[in-house]
């Protein structure tokens, strides 16, 4: 393919999915009754071992693709607008093709979170023509250590195979805080991710218990310099990280459970990554009242909520809705584990 046909093919899909995503706000101004986002789970299995990571394990099967495809059918009744597909890591299931071929065919946005490592020109090639349309990596250092693998090192030959052959939206994500030893790495890799014609955010790693901690002088620097890179994408309305970086509580109205759903690998409904065990229902029996419920419950967790996707959903709603009920039991503990920005 000439460089000038890709170039109209690329304009044409991002022109395409920035139509798509105005339907998507415009409809859920209209409604408060469906989800927004869902992120589900088909692989809990992962090739890496991140230090800070709590949502993987090295020996877990693959969510059969018939089991996948009735949640994604139900998803789809609920009038679910994007699913994005995550673990683990993604790209380890043996059907992940045919995962996001029925994301497209039901009219949802397809999106996935992966570390990038199994990336190929075949396999990018390959998520083009199932229809992948939102692509995630995050990338934490230049150099790999103990904390992370997900390296600029390792990875950039896979950032240039996607400059090349992506159809699809990347964004790269980039880390401070909690450990990360060098937060200037960050902003190299943020500048590398720009070279290449991605998107490029920050995200803020919290300590074991998933506390809000205020980033120190030079972390902070660096914060500030990556939001200032920043650009046309979902990823600006990270408005509430401002707050986080100064170890500083959110007064907002999280809408987990309902506009947000994480569907883990057993089927069942949670808040989010960091808050699995409530509701803690089977997707296949959620219903428009679990959502109406949802919609009314104040979370105990929200002021310290470092869930970048729950937030930017909650966006569209901070205006209305007010939240008059009171939240289980089950939901008041502490966060499992070490909490990333995603």
């Amino acid at each position: 393919m000439s460089h000038s046909v890709q170039y109209l093919r690329k304009t044409w899909d991002r022109l395409h999915r920035r139509i798509r995503e105005i339907r998507m706000i415009a409809r859920g101004l209209a409604s408060t009754d469906h989800p927004i986002m869902a992120h589900v789970i088909p692989m809990r299995r992962c090739n890496l071992s991140c230090a800070y990571c709590n949502e993987y394990d090295d020996h877990s099967k693959p969510v059969p693709l018939e089991v996948m495809c009735q949640r994604l059918d139900r998803l789809a009744e609920l009038g679910t607008t994007i699913v994005t597909i995550s673990g683990g890591e993604p790209l380890l299931h043996p059907d992940l093709d045919p995962i996001l071929a029925r994301i497209r065919r039901h009219g949802m946005i397809a999106g996935m979170i992966t570390n990038g490592y199994l990336l190929t020109a075949e396999r990018i090639q390959r998520l083009n023509h199932a229809g992948l349309e939102h692509l995630q990596i995050s990338i934490d250092n230049v150099m790999p250590d103990d904390v992370s693998k997900k390296s600029l090192k390792v990875l950039d030959k896979k950032l240039r195979m996607l400059a090349e052959h992506a159809a699809f939206h990347v964004n790269i994500n980039s880390v401070v805080g909690g450990g990360i030893r060098n937060p200037q790495d960050a902003i190299v890799v943020g500048r590398r991710a720009l070279e290449l014609g991605f998107t490029s955010t920050v995200g803020i790693i919290h300590d074991g218990g998933g506390q809000l901690q205020p980033l120190r002088d030079q972390e902070r620097e660096v914060y500030m310099a990556m939001r200032s890179m920043e650009k046309s994408s979902y990823a600006q309305f990270n408005y509430f990280q401002d707050n986080i970086a100064n170890g500083k509580e959110n007064q907002w109205r999280c809408r987990a459970g309902a506009r947000y759903l994480y569907v883990c690998e057993d089927g069942l409904v949670h808040y989010c990554s960091q808050q699995r065990g409530y509701p803690g229902k089977p997707l296949l029996e959620y219903t428009v009242e679990d959502i109406r419920r949802e919609y009314r419950t104040a979370k105990s967790c929200a002021p310290r909520c470092t869930v970048a996707c729950v937030h930017q959903v909650a966006y569209i709603d901070f205006w209305r809705g007010r939240q008059d009920l009171v939240p289980s039991p089950a939901e008041n503990r502490q966060p499992q584990g070490l909490v990333q920005l995603q």
